[in-house]
Order: structure tokens, then sequence, then C-alpha cells
């Protein structure tokens, strides 16, 4: 009967013995228990944490979805997923210690559901966290069948004596950027809107990737910051983090700099990606907007100490990164927080 009104419980079974395998293959220090029970269980003390601070962090990846939808290729969200709750943590100074994830669908596909989540298990071992439980929903009449929606959920921690930001940030402080890949999962009702307008079809040859699909180049998936990050951060020279996420670097910044505080940045010192100059130019976006909506092409922001930005910035390239001083921070009232120097002209020439 209940099969009939569209929920099919055997399907579900089914799905949790494809994903064990998975999650098992992100197990680490603390975990106890296995998938299945009524809830995923951690043990702080045998992960090797003494005085530990408890930080938690829930996302999910926007109407990038749809794009992954629309062409078939659900692997890639799943580390996004991932991506925009652990980066969150890292810049509390937090190790990521586990993951859970809300599946929820119109009418369960266990391949497409089986995809997803080997993307987050993908992501959990890039960030070094545990996906030790989540729920799938299959909700039909709340959602289309072919449709799916997702949310995440981690905890991670911190010593006490070890939480960012810091409280010595000061005027002079070097402002370092981290890379991104592209967008992100920030800003895609935006970059939709642009498609349709210009009757854009998503397996055609992208106009800032002449090498990929439209589709396939928007499903890059965010980077995961929280391994670099954090051997930065034991180093002991890193004063603050941001996760440039949807408000980019005009609203990002300020939420880590004490009041009277705010942040000068260079737009000529870095490159501003192919993908967000098609955008400026084709969607008609000022660059304001641009910098208020995307990332620009930086991921991650450290700042540090004029004398711990060398060292800061080599960590962080033996870690994968790459790595500009972007600009530093300045007296000035939050209200008027980032300035992005000669924005107009060093990204209209790109």
């Amino acid at each position: 009967m209940y099969k009939d009104s569209g929920v099919d419980i055997d399907a579900g079974d089914a799905l949790i013995k494809a994903i064990r395998p998975l999650a098992k293959s992100t197990n680490r220090s603390g975990v106890v228990g296995d998938l299945g029970g009524f809830g995923g269980l951690f043990d702080l003390k045998a992960a090797g944490y003494r005085d530990p601070i408890l930080i938690a962090a829930t996302d999910g990846v926007g109407t990038k979805l749809k794009i992954a939808q629309e062409i078939g290729i659900h692997h890639t969200v799943g580390i996004d997923l991932v991506a925009m709750c652990v980066n969150d943590l890292v810049v509390q100074g937090g190790e990521p210690l586990f993951f859970l994830d809300y599946f929820a669908t119109g009418k369960l596909d266990s391949d497409v559901a089986t995809e997803v989540i080997r993307g987050i298990a993908e992501g959990c071992l890039q960030s070094g966290c545990a996906l030790i439980g989540g729920e799938t929903a299959e909700m039909p009449g709340m959602y289309l069948l072919d449709e799916f929606d997702l949310a995440g959920f981690s905890v991670g921690a911190v010593e006490r004596n070890k939480l960012l930001p810091k409280n010595n940030i000061a005027i002079n402080d070097v402002i370092l950027g981290l890379n991104s890949n592209g967008p992100h999962s920030n800003g895609f009702s935006l970059i939709r809107e642009v498609i349709r307008i210009e009757c854009l079809e998503l397996e055609k040859p992208a106009p800032f990737d002449q090498t990929r699909a439209i589709g396939e180049a928007l499903l890059d998936p965010t980077r995961i910051y929280v391994k670099s990050c954090l051997a930065a951060i034991k180093s002991g020279g890193v004063k603050a983090l941001a996760h440039i996420t949807g408000g980019g670097l005009i609203e990002n910044i300020p939420r880590i700099l004490p009041q009277g505080l705010g942040a000068d940045l260079y737009a000529e010192t870095w490159d501003l990606p192919a993908i967000f100059s098609w955008l400026a130019k084709t969607g008609n976006i000022t660059p304001k907007e641009m910098a208020r909506t995307f990332n620009c092409g930086i991921g991650m922001v450290v700042i540090a100490a004029p004398d711990q930005a060398l060292n800061l910035q080599n960590i962080l390239h033996k870690n994968g990164e790459i790595v500009t001083p972007i600009g530093q921070v300045v007296e000035r009232s939050k209200d008027d927080g980032v300035v992005i120097h000669n924005i107009e002209d060093a990204w209209k020439a790109t």
C-alpha cells in the first residue's frame, strides 16, 4: 500500500546497503559504530581533544542542483555539499570531525542517490571528516519525481585556546587570497538567469571554456580548503580566515574584522577567471555587484601579520593552494568595510 502511494521502502533499504562501504571509507579516529543506528556516535576523547569547543555548520548546494539534474551529472554536488559546511568550520579554527546528509526526492532513484553520496564521501575524504549518518526522504507530492534536494550538517572541534578569529587583528595585517576554481556553489540563480536570457544550451561548448560543455564546466565542485588551512593554522601565524561564499568579498571579510577595521583589496593583484569575465559582460553585471555576489576567483581569505605572511604563503602553496597577497587591513568603519581598488579598470581589461 505504501509503495502504491509513491514511497518504496525496499529501494531505501537497497540504497543503505549500497552506500555503507562509501561511508566506511571515510572513517577516522573518534567514530563509534556504523550506519543504521538512530544517530551517529563520535568520541571526542578518542579523537585527541582535551578542552574542545564544538563548531556546527549546515548548508546546501542551492540552485546549482538544477544544472546537475538537467545534465545528469550528480557526484560533484555531493562534494559541494561537504565543502560548503567544512570550509565554514575551518575558518573558526575547527577540524571537521563528522558529516551527515539529508537527501530528499520525489521518487528515489538509487543510482542517482548513490552517485550523490559517492560525492559526499569524496568530500569527506578531502576534508578528513567521517560520514556517520544521514536521511533519505522520498516525498511524492512535495518534489517532482525526478527532482532532489540536499542539505548537509557538519560538526568540528577546536581546542579552546586555538579558536579563530584571534583578537589581535591590526592595521597593516596582510590579506592573502586563495584561488577558487569557479563560482563554487553561490550565485547560481543569477548564472541560470544569464543562461536563460542568452538561450544557451547546457550541452554546448562553454563561451568561457571551449573545451567543455557549459553544464559540465559549471559543475566544477567547490574547493575544500580544510587541510591546507589547518596546516597554516598549525604554524601559529593565522589570525583569521574568511570563506568567500554568498555576499562575495565585500560582505564576507567584514564578518571576521573587529569594530573600526576594514580591508583594502587591489583588484589587479589577482586574475579574474574567465567565467566571471563572461558573466559580467554577458549579464551586464557591474564590478561591484560581481564582488558582492560571487567569489570572483578568491575562495578563501587569510589574515596574518606582515612578518608571518610569506611563511604562510609557502605552507599553503606546499599544500596545493595558489596564494596571492591581495590587500591589507586598514582603519575603517564596518559600514564601509571592504574597498576593492581599481576594480573597474582591472576587471574591464580581462
